[in-house]
């Protein structure tokens, strides 16, 4: 067995106030040269919202549902939460932990992927929480990519199920479920892997795809931004809407694969900006929930656990065409500061 005496979940972060929006944005876009104006255009989204980002309270409600299923397990452990741009920062919680006697806790990331965003920079935000702790800093470690694993596969699957369920009756069966994930610049998917962010999305689309009873889907992307003249991963599902407008779609089902909670990606990008477009367009639209706060996400969290615990062989769904060689990103092995390099 391989000891830990704590659980680190650790996230990006929101803000939980109108007064917190452009300071968070700041965080988010520091170094970035991002003009105060577009700041102030994507502010105007959180704003719709009182200011309040819904990941932080989801993040909250997972953690109550993580240390339920510990206790359903008969483990004691405390669970102790970080973010990278936003109270509580993760440089706070790792001397809180410091303090609090921890010597070594596992980290469990709100990201199932591997890539840059996805993973490594996660490993970035571990290393500065524990430079900032200073000698007496708890060691940390971070638990594997999860976009195979079975409990993934089976939520997404279900939310497809629920949300096809809210379309008109004659509409259902043809239907045109549609995955999208957060877009990213081209440069930095192959420079990881190559191409590894973008192949483990497209192997999952086609995990929960199998597993709800879809054939056919399409894989795109979202949420893009930075300059118009740097390439991103295309195609964008505002563009790919379109094109299923022209084709006679009537009714699309949304399924954000990329994201395990509401970010505010979904909740406007896609709830409000996507659904308003499909409207306009004549198409009924259903979006497929997140995982959030749900048990079976508390399972797969603490199933990652207890594979390092226990030296228990990684839970995972292997599809006809796994994603080739990439260390952790298929065998289950703990991330390392370069897998996403």
């Amino acid at each position: 067995m391989t000891g830990f005496d704590a659980l680190l979940l650790l996230s990006f972060g929101g803000p939980e106030g109108p007064e917190q929006v452009m300071p968070f944005l700041e965080n988010v876009t520091r170094g970035r040269g991002i003009p105060r104006e577009r700041l102030e255009s994507v502010a105007e989204h959180y704003l719709h919202f009182g200011g309040v980002s819904p990941i932080n309270g989801i993040n909250r409600d997972l953690i109550a549902a993580i240390e339920a299923e510990l206790a359903h397990r008969g483990t004691e452990l405390p669970v102790y939460f970080g973010n990278r741009n936003w109270e509580p920062y993760i440089e706070d919680t790792v001397a809180a932990m410091r303090d609090n006697g921890i010597r070594r806790a596992a980290v469990f990331s709100t990201s199932a992927w591997g890539g840059y965003s996805g993973c490594t920079q996660y490993q970035e935000d571990i290393a500065r929480g524990r430079a900032a702790a200073g000698p007496d800093a708890p060691e940390l470690v971070k638990l594997r990519q999860y976009f195979d694993h079975p409990l993934l596969v089976e939520m997404f699957a279900d939310a497809i199920r629920e949300a096809a369920a809210t379309l008109p009756e004659e509409l259902r069966d043809h239907a045109r479920l549609v995955f999208t994930a957060h877009s990213i610049p081209l440069r930095a998917a192959s420079r990881c892997g190559p191409d590894l962010y973008e192949r483990q999305v497209g192997y999952t689309a086609g995990l929960v795809a199998a597993a709800a009873g879809y054939r056919e889907y399409d894989q795109v992307w979202q949420s893009r931004s930075g300059p118009p003249q740097v390439p991103w991963l295309e195609p964008d599902v505002g563009d790919h809407l379109d094109v299923l407008a022209g084709n006679g779609t009537r009714a699309v089902i949304v399924c954000p694969v990329g994201f395990v909670a509401d970010h505010i990606e979904v909740v406007w990008d896609l709830d409000s900006e996507l659904a308003e477009q499909a409207a306009e367009a004549g198409i009924a639209f259903a979006r497929a929930t997140t995982p959030n706060a749900q048990p079976r996400f508390a399972q797969l969290a603490v199933d990652l656990l207890d594979e390092v615990r226990h030296g228990r062989a990684p839970l995972r769904v292997s599809g006809s065409e796994p994603v080739p060689g990439y260390g952790s990103s298929v065998n289950g092995a703990l991330c390392t500061p370069s897998c996403g390099v």
